[in-house]
């Protein structure tokens, strides 16, 4: 009797071994199976049906390889948004094949892109580059259209795209887009002294006027390229109204404004933008006001109660882009 009972109790031993280890083989075969959710989302960029403006639509970004969440962001991109309003990207057209090399994203696309109006072709253009660029490993794209060079109405190469290089004018329908360069003022790195930039080429909707794609520009910072130039306004920073009367510009700026970034002056930055919005020809002078007041100091150093010149003692470093 005392052998049996060993004998069960082995048994029932050998069964709990054989549960548990069938247990953990289940788990780990399921972990396997189903990937990692990391919560990620994208914001997949669609054409409105009149075709004046792009809206995001924010989608899960599925894939655990680089490769996996391309494809699956451009199907998204190819298919119709549940929004009514909103038509696909990718119409008209198909993509043939695309690569990733160098965090560069090479698609090729069917010969039926260049049956695109302009203004499509730019809409289309900025919804995928700005949609695709947000996967982490995909910097810019580069456009070809059956295999050869995509090229702008113009006869100009359009080579690789970053989000930066479209502005459009948010509440407003889109006529047309123009490529430009800009003569931008961004601080030293002593934030005492003016770096004179000139621009990579902007497409930018022909609905915003000059003057403010300037003061964007000069709130979204300088690019990698401008290597000796640092950001002289916060970024979150707000234009509140920009207009030009007899020469001068009267510019409003939110409060943001005021944030001091790094060491840069109070003196550098009001410089930043009269010498930036003084390049352009139809403005002499600048006046600036904060929340719609020029009786306040600025940052306590600066009097904003007149207008300014152009103050070119400030700059050094003069340097094509």
């Amino acid at each position: 009797m005392k052998r049996k009972r060993i004998g069960r109790c082995c048994l029932r031993a050998c069964r709990a071994a054989v549960f548990c280890a069938a247990l953990c083989l289940s788990i780990l075969t399921g972990c396997g199976q189903e990937p990692e959710e990391t919560g990620e989302t994208v914001s997949v960029y669609y054409i409105n049906k009149e075709e004046t403006r792009i809206t995001a639509v924010e989608k899960p970004l599925e894939g655990d390889t680089l490769e996996e969440q391309t494809e699956n962001t451009l199907e998204n991109l190819g298919e119709n948004p549940v929004e009514l309003s909103l038509r696909t990207t990718v119409k008209g057209f198909s993509v043939k094949s695309w690569e990733i090399k160098d965090a560069q994203l090479v698609l090729d696309l069917s010969t039926e892109y260049k049956k695109l109006t302009a203004s499509t072709e730019v809409l289309t253009r900025a919804a995928i580059v700005r949609t695709l660029t947000q996967i982490n490993g995909i910097d810019n794209v580069l456009f070809t259209v059956g295999g050869e060079t995509l090229t702008d109405s113009l006869g100009g190469v359009v080579g690789p795209m970053t989000p930066e290089m479209f502005i459009d004018n948010a509440g407003r329908e889109i006529n047309a887009y123009e490529k430009t360069r800009l003569k931008l003022y961004f601080a030293d790195e002593t934030g005492e002294r003016l770096v004179e930039v000139t621009s990579q080429p902007i497409v930018y909707s022909s609905n915003i006027s000059m003057e403010k794609l300037v003061l964007e520009q000069l709130i979204a910072g300088p690019s990698e390229e401008d290597g000796e130039a640092y950001p002289v306004i916060s970024s979150a920073a707000k234009v509140l109204g920009v207009t030009v009367k007899d020469g001068v510009c009267y510019v409003n700026l939110d409060e943001n404004a005021l944030t001091q970034i790094g060491n840069v002056t109070a003196e550098t930055e009001i410089y930043a933008i009269v010498n930036s919005l003084a390049e352009l020809p139809n403005i002499n002078r600048v006046q600036i006001a904060v929340g719609g007041r020029t009786d306040v100091v600025f940052r306590e150093k600066v009097q904003l109660s007149t207008a300014f010149d152009r103050n070119l003692d400030l700059v050094y470093g003069t340097e094509e882009k």
